[in-house]
């Protein structure tokens, strides 16, 4: 195998595993707006509602799907994935980890740019330790997107259930308007 196709390869997937965390952020962010507006809604029509048993169970499970909602999408905004180290056994590189010099946390373990400089060449001239620094930032970015994943699928059940509790609420108000005048008789 060549070399180059191997990194074309590792980097196209790179590639494709940072679009999914756009897309999976951007996901969150608007489902977070859109709860945002209907919690508004709600909020706001909240003094016109005439409390009964039914209502106030659909009332508590809204508030209970809403938490639930703004926790998970929180939870894909700012995953929670456990750092794996990688080992070297490289000469030239003075700790027995690699740090990843293409994250922003292995960036900001440097003491000044020359010093992350002087490692970036020393790992780019091991096209092996190249290849390993690129193939665990994907694997990590693979992880992240899981959980991510894992996260946006929890919230839209939570805000499913917030969104039919609140049309609910709604259809029960309105029925209960309306029925005196459906069945003027009784």
């Amino acid at each position: 195998m060549e070399t180059g196709k191997e990194f074309n390869a590792l980097l196209q997937v790179l590639a494709g595993e940072q679009q999914i965390i756009q897309r999976t952020d951007q996901k969150a962010f608007t489902l977070l707006s859109i709860l945002g507006v209907f919690m508004v809604f709600f909020i706001v029509h909240f003094p016109k509602i005439q409390m009964s048993a039914l209502i106030f169970v659909l009332m508590m499970v809204y508030f209970t799907s809403a938490v639930g909602t703004i926790y998970t999408l929180i939870r894909v905004i700012v995953p929670r994935v456990q750092k794996r180290k990688v080992k070297t056994t490289s000469d030239e590189v003075e700790k027995d980890e690699v740090i990843n010099p293409t994250f922003f946390a292995g960036i900001s373990q440097f003491k000044s740019p020359e010093e992350y400089a002087v490692y970036l060449k020393s790992i780019a001239r091991d096209d092996e330790q190249l290849y390993q620094m690129f193939a665990s930032q994907v694997f990590a970015l693979g992880n992240i997107n899981l959980a991510k994943n894992k996260s946006v699928r929890q919230s839209t059940y939570f805000f499913i259930a917030a969104l039919i509790s609140e049309l609910l609420i709604i259809m029960v108000m309105a029925y209960g308007r309306a029925l005196p005048f459906l069945f003027p008789n009784g």
